[in-house]
């Protein structure tokens, strides 16, 4: 299956770490073009650093900011000539109610976990046409089901889930497909990076044992793998869709 990106021009966000530095990584092996984006260019470099020249490609962005959004599409065309596959996996959570989250933080997460999302998909859109190529967004099983204490994380994943929804009804005449993936829990530096210190990360791991039905945890690895299915051509008949691949989280009442 990993054969089928050979030679595939790629964009691929949030690749500095977890399940988009796992998806760049096994893109770069299978012999795609690949452009990494992130805003941690040492960590981008880290990847790329063995890789063919003629296939890797960094662009250090803040895609929270329009034209940043812009010269990211439009350096990475340049560079690959062409784009084949859009994947968006970059993404922040931060805690909050509904009685605590900050217009701040509301704003925070929306713009990088949708907004940005959008604005990439839609500068995207003129190029994917020409390859009759395809979006992949890596939404969360938040976005399809309610949990406490992260309002807008699950706020923003469940309208991710419905923008993607949307544009593979709208995109499906132009021959592009679009899907997400769903993740569980997924040992990445997600939850690290929202301000959870390593003592209360393990016990939210060891806990997480318990809320999934298959007893364990998720490798960024098994998202990435389940990402190029559905970017590869022998997922051609698969748009729309949001697919859950949580240990089964998603089928559990909350405990």
């Amino acid at each position: 299956m990993i054969n089928d990106m050979n030679g595939k021009r790629i964009i691929v966000t949030g690749a500095s770490s977890g399940i988009g530095k796992a998806t760049a990584e096994l893109l770069l092996q299978a012999g795609a073009a690949v452009t990494l984006v992130g805003r941690n260019r040492g960590a981008l470099t880290s990847i790329t650093d063995g890789a063919p020249q003629s296939s890797a490609f960094v662009v250090t962005a803040d895609l929270t900011e329009p034209r940043e959004c812009a010269a990211c599409i439009e350096t990475a065309i340049s560079a690959m000539d062409g784009l084949d596959i859009l994947i968006n996996a970059a993404g922040i959570i931060k805690s909050g109610s509904i009685e605590s989250t900050s217009l701040e933080l509301w704003d925070q997460m929306m713009n990088i976990n949708l907004r940005s999302v959008f604005h990439l998909m839609s500068l995207a859109v003129p190029y994917l046409e020409q390859s009759r190529g395809n979006i992949v967004n890596v939404s969360s099983v938040t976005g399809t089901r309610s949990f406490p204490g992260v309002l807008a994380y699950c706020v923003s994943k469940a309208g991710l889930d419905q923008l993607t929804r949307c544009a593979a009804l709208e995109l499906a005449s132009k021959g592009i497909r679009v899907n997400a993936v769903n993740p569980g829990v997924v040992v990445t530096n997600l939850h690290r990076s929202s301000g959870m210190n390593e003592e209360a990360y393990a016990a939210f791991l060891e806990h997480s044992k318990t809320t999934h039905p298959l007893g364990r945890v998720g490798a960024p690895e098994e998202i990435a793998d389940l990402i190029i299915f559905l970017a590869s051509d022998r997922a051609g008949w698969i748009t729309g869709a949001t697919v859950s691949i949580d240990g089964g989280r998603a089928l559990t009442c909350a405990r």
